[in-house]
C-alpha cells in the first residue's frame, strides 16, 4: 500500500477555541501553508487569468478537472507535454478531482445544484449508467461514449500528473432516500479500495491520493464513511457529495465527519468557497477549499470586497459610474489598487474583456489575502475579530 515518501502534512499551530489549525503541506512541486484555497483551472486554465497573474495574486495551488480533461484534449496529450504543470506552465502544486462530481451531475441533467442540495426534487432522467464497475456516459461535446471506473480514474489522473489526486466516488443528489445514499456510500468505499490498489500498482512517489467522505446529509453515514477513509492508507481526506440544502445541514455534515477523520492528514472541502463559509469551516478543522466562485462571479461583474454586506459588490451597478476609488489597495496588485471602480464599471458596460479579467484577479487576490490573515489569526485566537473585520 502507498506510503507517500515525497509528501508530508504537519500541524504547526492550533486555535485554542476551535478545531482550526495552521499546517504545512509539502508536495514535489512545492509547499503550501494551510488553511489555503485551491483555485479551479477546470480545463487546465483559470478563466480569464494566466498562471503569472495567478502567482501575482498570491496563489499557491490550483485544481484541474479529470472529467473535462478526459474529453478534451485527453490525458495522453497532457502526458506527452510533461503533465499539467508543464502543459499549462504552472510551477506550483496541483490537484485533480476524480471526475465523479461532473459525471454524476450529468445524471441530474447537468444540474449540479441538485447534487449540492440547492434544488430539491429533481426528476430528470439520468444520463449516466451506474454499475459496480463504474459509470458510463456520453460526452457533452461530441456524444462519444466513455466509461470511468476507479481504475481508469487513477490512470487518467496519473497521466495528468497532478500532485494530489481524488478517489473515484458516486456523488448522490439531495432528494434520494437514505437507503440509496447508504448503498451508494458503500459502493464508493469499495471503489476507494480499488483506487488504492490501482494507485499502488503505479506509485512512483510523485502523487498522493485522497479518500472522499460520502453519506449525503445523514450524519451516521458520514461517520461511517469518515472512519473508512481514516482506516485506509490515503494521504488526505476530502468531504464531498451532497452537503445539504441549508447552512445547518452543511455544518452537520462536517461536524459528523471531522471527529472521525484521521487527525494527522489534510482535510479538503470540495466545492465550497464563499468568504463566510471559509470562516465557518476553518473553525471545524478544514485545511483546504476549492470553488469556482471567485472567477465565476468576476465574469458577471461581481467583486469580493471586505466589509460590505453580502461580501460582494456588483460593479455593473450605476452607483459605481462615478466612483473613482480603487477596489482594495490592501491586496497589493494593480487590479485592486490602481484601477478604479468607475473604470471597471465602464469596461463592463462597454463589453470589454479587461473588466472581468481585472475583477477575477482582484477576487483571487482577495481570497488569498483572506487565507493569509486567517493563518495569522489562528494561533492568536483572533478568528472572531478577523471575521468581524471582514463583515461576514
Amino acid at each position: 500500500m502507498p506510503t507517500y515518501p515525497n509528501f508530508r502534512f504537519e500541524t504547526l499551530q492550533r486555535d485554542p477555541a476551535s478545531r482550526a489549525r495552521v499546517g504545512r503541506l509539502s508536495t514535489p512541486h512545492g509547499t503550501i501553508e494551510t488553511p489555503n484555497y485551491i483555485f479551479c483551472a477546470t480545463k487546465a486554465a483559470i478563466k480569464g487569468l494566466s498562471p503569472a497573474q495567478m502567482k501575482e495574486a498570491g496563489t499557491d495551488i490550483i485544481l484541474s478537472n479529470t472529467y473535462h480533461l478526459l474529453l478534451q484534449p485527453g490525458p495522453d496529450l497532457v502526458a506527452q507535454a510533461g503533465g499539467l504543470n508543464a502543459f499549462m506552465n504552472w510551477s506550483g502544486p496541483t490537484l485533480t478531482d476524480s471526475g465523479g462530481f461532473q459525471v454524476f451531475s450529468l445524471g441530474q441533467g447537468g444540474d449540479t445544484d441538485e447534487i449540492k442540495g440547492r434544488n430539491k426534487g429533481h426528476d430528470n432522467k439520468s444520463l449516466v449508467e451506474i454499475t459496480e464497475q463504474g459509470a458510463a456516459f456520453r460526452s457533452h461535446i461530441d456524444g462519444r461514449k466513455f466509461t470511468i471506473t476507479p481504475e481508469s480514474s487513477m490512470e487518467i489522473q496519473r497521466k495528468l500528473g497532478a500532485d494530489l489526486l481524488m478517489q473515484f466516488d458516486e456523488c448522490t443528489p439531495y432528494h434520494v432516500t437514505r437507503d440509496y445514499t447508504a448503498r451508494s456510500m458503500e459502493m464508493s468505499m469499495r471503489w476507494g479500495d480499488r483506487c488504492l490498489t490501482e494507485f499502488d500498482r503505479h506509485d512512483n512517489g510523485a502523487q498522493a491520493l485522497y479518500g472522499i467522505v460520502q453519506g449525503g446529509v445523514y450524519e451516521d453515514l458520514r461517520q461511517v464513511s469518515a472512519v473508512y477513509t481514516r482506516d485506509r492508507p490515503f494521504f488526505g481526506t476530502a468531504i464531498g457529495g451532497c452537503l445539504g440544502g441549508t447552512d445547518a445541514e452543511m455544518e452537520g455534515v462536517v461536524n459528523a465527519s471531522m471527529p472521525h477523520a484521521h487527525p494527522d492528514r489534510p482535510v479538503h472541502f470540495l466545492g465550497i468557497g464563499r468568504i463566510r463559509d471559509v470562516f465557518r469551516f476553518v473553525r471545524l478543522g478544514i485545511d483546504t477549499f476549492d470553488c469556482v466562485i471567485p472567477t465565476r462571479l468576476a465574469r458577471h461583474g461581481v467583486a469580493f470586497l471586505q466589509g460590505v454586506p453580502g461580501e460582494t459588490i456588483n460593479l455593473k451597478n450605476a452607483r459605481y459610474r462615478d466612483d473613482h476609488t480603487p477596489l482594495d489597495e490592501r491586496n497589493g496588485i494593480p487590479a485592486s489598487a490602481v484601477f478604479t471602480k468607475a473604470y471597471i464599471h465602464h469596461l463592463l458596460r462597454a463589453g470589454e474583456i479587461l473588466g472581468p479579467q481585472l475583477i477575477a484577479q482582484h477576487n483571487v487576490a482577495t481570497i488569498n489575502r483572506l487565507m493569509r490573515e486567517i493563518r495569522a489569526a489562528i494561533p492568536e485566537n483572533r478568528l472572531d475579530a478577523l471575521q468581524k473585520a471582514w463583515g461576514v
